[in-house]
């Protein structure tokens, strides 16, 4: 097992020292599962938020599964485990697909990475309880600092019989039997009469149907934004700020992007309820990556400041590079970000010349202008 997962890497995702590509949850995941996998047909494993490629090749490699179906909410993992396939010599021996009925169907084991938020957790395991085999086997991991009795009485909602493991090297799984399908609570909707604004949101989707507060803090200052034809969300969430600029400025062409599948499903729900559909556009993709050079007349971003467990600041950095990328020379860049992590240096060597349109104690909203 080391040897196999020695090979993986969390390319094309960023490197820190205290990330790595396979950990303790992949491994207890796969130890607990091993006899349910050997026993398992083609097309009978479902892997479900698998990080780099560790779960889903760990299958095929020790334990046989074939045909394995996956879903990965974020883009750049799905590319890691394509990658990762390449380096261990097994592409081919599994298929990606959104979360719904087909991924479910006719399931006999799902390993599943537990999702930060319980509301991520509530729609897979509706998902599988509606499409999955009635003696499917559900194995969730995650860190014990991050899992709760809530998980639990999530899973009982959509199953009859809910177990944990033993925990090891600060992991544990827990185990969920009997299926009892029932209705999606997905996406949910919420009225926000102050903003004038409805969001959308499926379970993944970071914030949920709130309005974060450093969003806010951005959409405070949308009226300052100087006149454009195009328009960016970079990152954008449940499309708050795209639905935000497209219903301020008719003139408008927006473009939504995220990696997250949850996230760009939310942002395209988010457009319809606000009937502004028609002028937005949602792709998901890796940081801007499907957007032409100097396209775009004005970028909005409010960046993530953690990956994982980890407080880093290259993930943003790689978004201002993005914007960077797809500015017109003379386009601006706005952006949020908590005020303790200091982007300025980094936005005015990798876009241009910033300045501070906005500042609290704890948020900061700049504007950079693209050299």
């Amino acid at each position: 097992m080391n040897t196999h997962f020695l090979q993986l890497r969390r390319d094309p995702d960023v490197e820190a020292p205290d990330l790595v590509a396979v950990d303790a949850t992949d491994r207890l995941l796969l130890d607990e599962a091993a006899d349910a996998l050997s026993g398992c047909g083609p097309g009978e494993v479902v892997i479900v938020d698998d990080s780099y490629g560790a779960l889903t090749l760990g299958a095929v490699a020790l334990h046989g599964a074939t045909d394995v179906r996956v879903h990965q909410d974020l883009l750049v993992g799905e590319l890691a485990l394509a990658r990762n396939a390449e380096r261990t010599g097994l592409p081919g021996s599994y298929r990606n697909l959104p979360l719904d009925a087909e991924l479910a169907g006719g399931a006999k084991v799902l390993l599943v990475k537990a999702p930060k938020g319980l509301d991520a957790l509530r729609e897979i395991a509706e998902a599988v309880a509606a499409g999955a085999a009635p003696d499917v086997t559900v194995f969730v991991g995650g860190r014990v600092k991050h899992m709760t009795h809530a998980m639990n009485d999530v899973l009982r909602d959509s199953f009859t019989d809910v177990s944990a493991t033993l925990a090891r090297q600060k992991s544990r799984v827990l185990v969920a039997r009997g299926p009892r399908p029932g209705p999606s609570s997905f996406p949910r909707t919420q009225e926000h009469p102050d903003l004038g604004l409805t969001v959308c949101a499926h379970g993944a989707a970071f914030a949920g149907t709130k309005i974060d507060i450093g969003t806010r803090a951005l959409l405070r200052t949308l009226d300052r934004m100087p006149p454009a034809g195009t328009a960016l969300d970079l990152g954008c969430g449940t499309g708050v700020l795209a639905a935000a600029l497209a219903r301020a400025r008719p003139e408008l062409t927006v473009l939504a992007v995220d990696q997250s599948a949850a996230a760009v499903a939310s942002a395209a729900a988010t457009a319809s309820a606000n009937r502004v559909g028609d002028r937005i556009r949602v792709v998901r993709d890796d940081a801007a990556g499907s957007v032409p050079d100097g396209s775009v007349d004005l970028v909005v971003c409010n960046p993530p400041f953690h990956l994982g467990a980890a407080v880093v600041t290259t993930a943003a950095d790689r978004l201002f590079a993005a914007a960077a990328r797809v500015l017109r020379p003379g386009g601006e860049l706005w952006t949020v970000y908590n005020s303790a992590l200091r982007h300025k240096p980094a936005l005015s060597r990798l876009v241009g010349p910033t300045t501070v349109a906005d500042s609290t104690p704890k948020f900061t909203v700049t504007v950079s202008r693209r050299r």
